[in-house]
């Protein structure tokens, strides 16, 4: 047995079962591999960009790493965007990288690069096999470092001799550990601050206290003392609807976040960091109501959920919120606005519905409307690198194939991954993209006023639309294998949707903004 056969090997006793690929010529032994691997799954991405959004989507739901394999450094950098992301998202990930076989390393051949270098800014572990014999418990460690909830991204350079080379013997994987177990000084301080009851306060949720059982025991609390629930800006994933408590979610612009909370007696932080601003904004603080006291309650790598609930419990609340209410709104008609778009897909999603949030400025609408729909799993743009919403989506289903995904998504940014349609129809993926189609990059235009250009020239507007000439995205879909429809009214989207939520693979569903 080769490298590359116990590599693969190694990867499905561990319980990894999925690789998703764009490979080259460095990778073919690991390619010869999958085929003889029985329990590991390959999965081919016309884009790297792809292959690493969607191992952060199915990380984010299966709690377990995918494998990604791409080719040499320059084929990694196609998908560092999305491993941005994932590090963000506390995802775990195996990066497998194939690069020249090491002798041939020395004459610098046109693909030849630093490697590691283009890594690590990424990658919460990275190591480079040093031989054929040690590349099994290599992939072994890789698997152990990437690690579950939370993880991190996980990158193994792989020279393309070691991959053929003579295997080790059988390598055992050691069970993966989750997050740390909660600080107990820290709930102590927690319990302490609560108690003092000093003024209104907020606790800020992030990681596992998104979860149920985190929600949950954030709930008693809420109820105890009189705080509110906010989540961060782009929650990693966020349990919602029905039968968890509502949250608000922390505004994104800098002088909305502050205003949120610049009247807090204290801010407790449970699985999230201290808010920042997302851009530097003359005459404004980096750090969000930089007055406002802060307790750190858990990090975002500690298991928040179970700090809450031991927080919960010492300080014996047992308060129940009450759930969110379903909104009764009358059913839209006329011409689709963001509103009109969110209430509908609010009324529409599913039962245990993924939704994949890359919508940007056209999403807010859905989130306000939808913290009583039934309960729900959203996925956020963690790292702030758009092109994350359809391979996400694509490693989302590919997780939980039983459940329905919507990718609601921005047009500017789906253009940056829209091969991933094809993996969806390839693999029959059951994949909605909800593409809010405003034929431009609608945050840009914001930004331009917010920079004091309040009347921008034609070179400035050229560079935020996506007008001249109008990209067809049915077409585009069909051409790739999912079929699509354009819609421009609340009553033909009624319809769509209902059509979309029904079949049993991807739909693509331009909505006319």
């Amino acid at each position: 047995m080769n490298a590359a056969a116990r590599m693969m090997r190694t990867a499905v006793d561990a319980g990894v079962d999925l690789c998703l690929a764009n490979p080259g010529t460095t990778e073919m032994g690991l390619v010869g591999a999958l085929d003889a691997t029985p329990g590991m799954r390959a999965v081919l991405c016309l884009f790297e960009g792809v292959c690493t959004g969607a191992a952060d989507g199915y990380g984010r739901m299966k709690g377990a790493p995918a494998l990604t394999l791409l080719h040499l450094g320059p084929g990694f950098a196609n998908g560092v965007a999305n491993l941005h992301n994932a590090r963000r998202a506390r995802t775990p990930v195996v990066n497998l990288i194939g690069d020249h076989a090491s002798w041939h390393l020395a004459a610098d051949a046109p693909l030849t690069s630093d490697i590691e270098s283009l890594a690590r800014p990424v990658s919460g572990w990275l190591r480079n096999t040093t031989s054929a014999k040690e590349a099994a418990q290599d992939m072994a460690d890789a698997i152990v470092a990437a690690g579950g909830r939370p993880g991190q991204v996980s990158t193994l350079i792989v020279p393309a001799d070691h991959a053929i080379g003579a295997a080790s013997s059988r390598v055992d994987v050691p069970p993966v550990t989750n997050a740390p177990a909660p600080n107990t000084e820290r709930i102590e301080s927690a319990a302490r601050a609560l108690r003092a009851g000093n003024g209104p306060v907020t606790i800020l949720l992030g990681g596992n206290a998104l979860g149920e059982c985190g929600l949950a025991a954030a709930g008693r609390l809420a109820a105890s003392f009189d705080a509110r629930l906010v989540t961060e800006t782009f929650p990693a994933r966020w349990e919602r609807g029905a039968t968890t408590p509502a949250a608000s979610r922390l505004p994104y612009l800098p002088e909305q976040a502050s205003a949120f909370l610049e009247n807090d007696a204290l801010l407790l932080l449970a699985g999230a960091s201290s808010p920042v601003a997302f851009f530097g904004y003359p005459g404004l603080p980096s750090e969000i109501a930089p007055d406002v006291p802060r307790c750190a309650l858990a990090s975002p790598d500690e298991d928040a959920a179970a700090a809450l609930e031991q927080l919960a419990d010492a300080l014996d609340a047992r308060g129940a919120p009450a759930p969110p209410a379903a909104r009764a709104t009358p059913a839209p008609t006329g011409a689709l606005d963001p509103g009109k778009l969110g209430a509908l897909l609010a009324a529409h999603l599913p039962e245990g519905a993924i939704v994949v949030d890359e919508a940007a400025t056209s999403g807010l609408p859905f989130y306000l409307m939808s913290d009583g729909a039934p309960p729900h799993s959203l996925l956020t743009l963690t790292g702030g690198a758009i092109g994350q919403g359809p391979p996400c989506a694509t490693g989302a289903a590919l997780a939980c194939p039983d459940r329905t995904v919507i990718d609601f998504q921005a047009d500017g940014s789906a253009l940056y991954t829209f091969q991933a349609l094809w993996t969806q129809a390839r693999e029959g993926l059951r994949v909605v993209t909800l593409l809010c189609s405003n034929r431009a990059y609608r945050i840009l235009q914001v930004e331009l006023g917010r920079a004091g250009i309040a009347e921008p020239g034609p070179k400035a507007m050229s560079l935020t639309s996506l007008e001249q000439p109008v990209i067809d995205w049915v077409k585009l879909a069909g051409s790739l294998g999912v079929p699509g429809e354009r819609v421009e009214t609340a009553e033909a989207l009624d319809q769509a949707l209902g059509r979309a939520l029904a079949a049993s693979g991807p739909v693509l569903i331009e909505v006319a903004l």
